[in-house]
């Protein structure tokens, strides 16, 4: 079998038993990048020297005897909102094409500390506003199982990275479902772990309330050692849990769900979902009572109002945490001839450096923040993100976990929605409400859908800290779907 068909831990182990080097597997996914990237454009910066040079550290520390970790010497593609010291960090953006960090984000320099090998930075829709990289400056990813198709968003790069098998691992930022709905249309594992589990330092903001980095993988226990590298307390994060990173690696070699109560939301179904997409959802229900598990409906109804909470409550963040995005101090600087203020430069440079979405989330949120507004609109949004969570909670004395579609539809076409913001916000109706609660959700391949042979994502939503439950029943879905299948389901693929 190819090294990059092999598993992130299956990796690690051969690395570790000197079967293989750090070296080999590296230049293996570099070879795969430079062979398909041209179709998938997943990456919008490859990093080959940085990346061989730390493969060839990580095969000297281990030959001089040094005891390393299980992904040591594993390749990772980095979504390009994460600070890099080494390679640029775009956001996707024109406003800070080629800019330069001085400094790592603790998701970064966590990943380096665990002997993981930075292949480069992945695309994504600028500044992480979107469902489909269509609003990348750079361009469009495209989805492996049908390049015509979104690989989705924001995270669209990390996703399609890794369904194209150009890496085992990637990173990516979930803000209402920036993980999630990727992972979903892409046929791979997408986590968002409970806020605060994992750092937000050296994340370029969109939303600081809502913003959660969190792992890709082709497995679920690949998705979990990811998730366990990078996770933990940091002190230079203020909205980091200090508490420990639940127990993720151990409940995803478990995949027992024997016992466990599962709600399915009521209100995650029904008009506007895709017919395949209800069919795959409702078998796994029925493989999870076939497993011991209790499959129960829920009702949540205050998640009727999670979408429209969130647009007001992400647009308004995200216009104040881009207002440093001013020419003045870093990034683009256009109409700066001598003749111009302070402010006619402002303006001019980011007409310039900003894309149709992010000036619209910067006008929707300003205005939903201006005076005379607050009250109506944010205020009224964090009444209902408050309904949301008290919903949730409800749920949780009477289920584990909770149960629904990652997305409403499969991938949809490149540019299908991209004059119509409404029917992309709707990509993420099922994902949006674990945001605004900041509580644990995954979402895990079930099949394709019948309509388009298109993969369909299980979503599986666990209560704050309760990581360690998406893990266990996503794995337990995981191998038996597998067992039924009798392959992993990127193994029916179309060859790129």
């Amino acid at each position: 079998m190819s090294l990059t068909r092999r598993t992130a831990a299956e990796l690690g182990a051969m690395i570790a038993s000197g079967e293989v080097s750090a070296v080999e597997v590296t230049q293996a996914h570099l070879d795969r990048i430079a062979e398909v990237d041209d179709k998938v454009h997943a990456f919008l910066h490859v990093a080959t020297e940085s990346a061989l040079a730390q493969a060839r550290d990580v095969d000297a520390r281990r030959a001089a005897g040094e005891e390393l970790g299980p992904l040591a010497g594993v390749p990772v593609a980095h979504k390009d909102i994460f600070t890099t010291a080494d390679m640029p960090t775009t956001c996707g953006s024109k406003i800070l094409e080629g800019w330069q960090p001085p400094y790592d984000a603790t998701v970064t320099a966590r990943l380096r500390a665990a002997g993981l090998v930075i292949l480069g930075k992945t695309n994504l829709d600028e500044f992480a506003m979107g469902s489909s990289t269509d609003n990348s400056a750079f361009g469009p990813s495209h989805n492996p199982w049908d390049l015509t198709r979104v690989p989705g968003g924001s995270s669209g790069g990390s996703s399609a990275a890794v369904a194209a098998f150009e890496a085992p691992l990637s990173t990516g930022t979930d803000t209402g479902g920036s993980i999630r709905q990727p992972a979903a249309v892409t046929g791979i594992v997408g986590m968002k772990p409970t806020y605060g589990g994992s750092s937000r330092y050296g994340l370029v903001a969109f939303a600081s309330s809502l913003d959660t980095p969190g792992p890709f993988a082709r497995n679920v226990l690949d998705a979990a050692l990811l998730h366990e590298a990078f996770s933990g307390h940091d002190p230079l994060d203020s909205t980091s849990i200090d508490q420990p990173v639940p127990p993720v690696v151990e409940a995803a070699r478990q995949a027992d769900v024997s016992g466990m109560r599962i709600g399915v939301v009521k209100e995650f179904s029904g008009e506007g979902y895709q017919p395949g997409v209800l069919a795959r959802f409702q078998e796994a229900c029925d493989l999870l009572e076939s497993l011991g598990a209790k499959v129960v409906e829920v009702s949540c109804p205050s998640f009727t109002y999670a979408l429209p909470a969130y647009y007001l409550i992400a647009p308004s963040e995200a216009s104040s945490n881009l207002a440093r995005f001013d020419a003045m101090r870093y990034g683009l600087r256009v109409g700066d001839d001598g003749t111009r203020s302070a402010e006619e430069v402002m303006a001019l440079t980011r007409a310039a450096g900003f894309g149709p979405e992010v000036k619209r989330r910067i006008m929707l949120g300003t205005y939903a923040l201006s005076s005379g507004y607050y009250d109506a609109y944010y205020g009224q949004a964090q009444k209902v993100r408050t309904l949301i969570t008290r919903d949730f909670e409800a749920a949780y004395e009477q289920v584990d976990v909770l149960i629904s579609p990652t997305t409403p539809t499969t991938a949809f076409r490149i540019g299908e929605r991209a004059d119509d913001p409404m029917a992309m916000y709707l990509a993420d109706l099922c994902t949006i409400p674990s945001n605004l609660t900041g509580n644990a959700a995954i979402s895990v391949p079930c099949g394709l859908a019948d309509e388009d042979d298109l993969p369909v994502g299980l979503q599986i939503m666990a209560p704050v800290l309760g990581d360690d439950r998406c893990y266990r029943v996503g794995a337990a879905v995981e191998a038996a779907l597998q067992s039924r299948w009798g392959a992993p389901l990127l193994d029916k693929a179309p060859a790129l």
